[in-house]
């Protein structure tokens, strides 16, 4: 007989396959739109350039001549996109410039420069500098246009006064030594690329011993990557490895660095291994000390969880009308005018007045408010910075923050959790978060100006960005699941939780991102797996299509669909976002970059991944959990029964809201749950009307996938011709 297959939508991951009859258990690009899965819409990319760094917050906004803007935060640069071009904003810590003589040393056959400063400098490796002026190198093949109007990134730090960048190209000349002259602007430092974490008491060799070290001198350069000497992937050459251990696991030390290696070949240590004993990878230059760290006496055993982490380049982004409002976590807040006469050729500067350390910021409108959090009792004092201390300025006036009787600027220390995590504009309130709790903080006018509430317990923020406000709801992932508040806090039932709980890099907790499309109702939590510390996979939740009875969510593991940001549709139309890729250091704007690079896409364009002008298919697919038969007629008796009766499939008649290519439909066959399944495959065209089979199982799971370019499905109702084949 045939028997229609209906199925539940979203994702069931909570259950096994078995468990999980009549639901879908998995699958990838794909979403639920009124209760029925199609493969989600594709992506273009915008602009046509790589952004240095990881991009860590972006923000939508129209100036008064209403040209729309995005403004991107990565890890290094402050960005601003409008009309397809990506324009540097980034504010400079000394925006006259600053002149330097005999700045440069050169060494003949190196791409390595030295820069030399006057007196002590505040870069550190990862740092951009931004060159003009360039006078004259002696015995040195570079040249002004080496120099002018490039940005280049500081590859090494080797003293307080010296920093070292690298060239496209080797020095021919003789070698310049400390000679030359040049202007140069420092970047504001922002952060790194990862999350970083550290392990054991005191962090690396404090409190040990180094029993008869021996200290060797580094014969090749190290970059801030995983390989070792010049790019090699598995060696370190010294100048000589007489007295080092060569069998079994060992240890150097590079500065603040621990190496492994597992081996030695000649005067290189080999199965070398970056960043060991919770230690953080860096840049080493030629001839800097090697200490055999094998030997080391810890004191106490190291513990197994993380004890230290360093958070990585974040920003905070909002605007006040059409003044861009952009913040440095932990750092300084800077204005940027969309409204002035060629914007986009002028930069960032820092707010007068307001705090220079900060851990989130937002505007509170319509009161036009900008509030600080986790931020300085004492404004312009660093050290008071107080983790769990708000600050907001007086009504209109960015620069005020002094609260008097004539303003409305004030501030307030929050009660219940170690930090502020994050905090959102709500609907009649603001949203704050901290570690553990919730509070609103509402407007009320003089003489309090605000007033504020905790809302919530045991509810903590996971990341300053894994929360979202729509429809006056609030969405959030916390460590310990999600919520939502609607004036009361609810914990939110998930049926993907513990697939994505119990693989959740919480060290890296900072790089969750959620974004919202409201034109299909999704809210969307990027996240690292973890072993991973990148974002590597995502889960949705469908607030328009869910129920009480049945939340709709899905997750996505699909390698074509990571982002570190994104931004809803309502200044350009459609969504957009943003992809790390830390192997490609192509940045269309700074010299040795190693940071990787980011790409700016368009969503919901077509039905494929377009990179310039490289289309890559986007496969979609859904898998159910297993289906079986439940009742068999023998002379007019019925027997009832789970999975009692062997099923007998002769046809499968698909059926499709829409098919625009082939479609793979594959049955997996079992007798029992932990059987191998046996698979059986067919292709259903956009003419077939039914596809002959001869499938025999207890139980049978459904998937349904594409792989091809231009290729889109939405899922209607299939039926199988079903029959019993008796219980054995």
């Amino acid at each position: 007989m045939l028997q229609k297959i209906g199925f539940v939508p979203g994702f069931n991951k909570q259950v096994t396959s078995t468990g999980a009859e009549n639901r879908w258990t998995d699958g990838e690009n794909v979403r639920f739109r009124y209760g029925t899965p199609e493969k989600i819409g594709g992506w273009s990319q915008l602009g046509a350039s790589k952004l240095t760094g990881v991009a860590r917050a972006q923000h939508h906004m129209v100036s008064n001549a209403s040209i729309n803007y995005s403004i991107i935060g990565t890890n290094r640069i402050l960005y601003a996109y409008t009309g397809g071009i990506f324009y540097d904003i980034h504010p400079l810590v000394n925006p006259a410039g600053t002149t330097l003589t005999s700045a440069f040393s050169t060494t003949n056959g190196s791409s390595t420069v030295t820069i030399t400063f006057p007196g002590t400098h505040s870069f550190v490796a990862g740092d951009i500098i931004l060159f003009s002026d360039f006078s004259t190198i002696t015995n040195s093949n570079y040249s002004a246009a080496d120099f002018n109007g490039k940005k280049y990134m500081v590859t090494s730090v080797p003293a307080s006064t010296t920093i070292t960048i690298t060239m496209t190209s080797v020095e021919t000349g003789s070698g310049a030594t400390t000679s030359g002259g040049i202007k140069y602007y420092q970047y504001y430092h922002v952060g790194p690329a990862e999350q970083l974490g550290a392990f054991g008491w005191g962090i690396a060799l404090w409190g040990g011993n180094l029993l008869g070290a021996l200290t060797f001198t580094l014969d090749g350069a190290l970059g801030d990557n995983t390989s070792g000497n010049n790019g090699s992937a598995t060696q370190i050459k010294l100048n000589s490895v007489t007295g080092l251990p060569s069998t079994g696991t060992n240890f150097i030390q590079i500065g603040s660095e621990e190496i492994s290696y597992t081996g030695i070949n000649g005067n290189e240590l080999t199965g070398i291994t970056r960043a060991v004993r919770g230690t953080t990878r860096a840049a080493h230059n030629t001839g800097v000390t090697v200490t055999n760290t094998s030997s080391f006496t810890g004191w106490g055993s190291p513990a197994a969880n993380t004890d230290s982490v360093t958070d990585p380049g974040l920003w905070s982004l909002d605007n006040l009308g059409g003044t861009a409002i952009a913040l440095i976590h932990n750092g300084e807040c800077f204005e940027w005018d969309s409204n002035a006469t060629n914007a986009t050729d002028t930069r960032a500067t820092i707010i007068t007045g307001a705090p220079t350390a900060s851990r989130d910021m937002l505007v509170s409108t319509p009161d036009r408010h900008l509030v600080f959090f986790g931020t300085e009792t004492t404004i312009g004092d660093k050290t008071t910075q107080d983790d769990m201390f708000i600050r907001f300025s007086s009504q209109e006036n960015i620069n005020d923050y002094v609260p008097t009787a004539e303003n409305s600027a004030g501030s307030q220390r929050l009660a219940d959790g170690s930090r502020i995590m994050g905090a959102k504009l709500g609907r009649n309130a603001l949203y704050i978060w901290t570690d553990s709790s919730m509070f609103t903080m509402r407007f009320v006018g003089t003489p309090f100006t605000f007033a504020f509430e905790q809302v919530g317990t045991n509810c903590g923020l996971l990341g300053m960005n894994a929360a979202v406000e729509v429809n006056g709801t609030a969405y959030w992932m916390s460590d310990n699941g999600f919520f939502r508040y609607t004036g009361q806090l609810q914990s939110m039932q998930c049926l993907v939780e513990d697939f994505v709980f119990e693989d959740l890099n919480t060290t890296s907790n900072q790089l969750v991102y959620a974004g919202i499309n409201n034109l299909f109702g999704e809210i969307t939590w990027f996240y690292p797996t973890s072993t991973s510390n990148v974002n590597n996979r995502c889960v949705v939740y469908n607030y328009l299509d869910s129920t009480g009875e049945n939340p709709i969510w899905t997750t996505n593991a699909s390698s074509l669909f990571t982002r570190t940001t994104w931004e809803d549709s309502s200044v350009f139309g459609l969504p957009h976002a943003t992809q790390y890729n830390a192997g490609d250091d192509a940045s269309f704007d700074v010299v040795g970059n190693t940071e990787g690079s980011t790409i700016y896409f368009e969503h919901e364009t077509g039905f494929d991944q377009i990179i310039a002008s490289a289309t890559v298919a986007i496969p979609a697919s859904i898998t159910s959990g297993d289906y079986d038969i439940t009742q068999d007629q023998r002379e007019g008796i019925s027997f009832r029964g789970d999975g009692e009766f062997i099923m007998r499939i002769s046809r499968i008649i698909p059926d499709f809201i829409s098919q625009s290519e082939d479609v793979i439909i594959k049955l997996d066959l079992r007798d029992y749950p932990n059987d191998a399944a046996t698979t059986q495959t067919y292709t259903s065209t956009t003419s077939t009307n039914f596809i002959d089979t001869r499938a025999r199982a207890r139980q049978i799971a459904l998937t349904i996938s594409n792989t091809a370019v231009s290729s889109n499905w939405k899922l209607g109702t299939f039926r199988l011709d079903v029959h019993s084949g008796g219980r054995r």
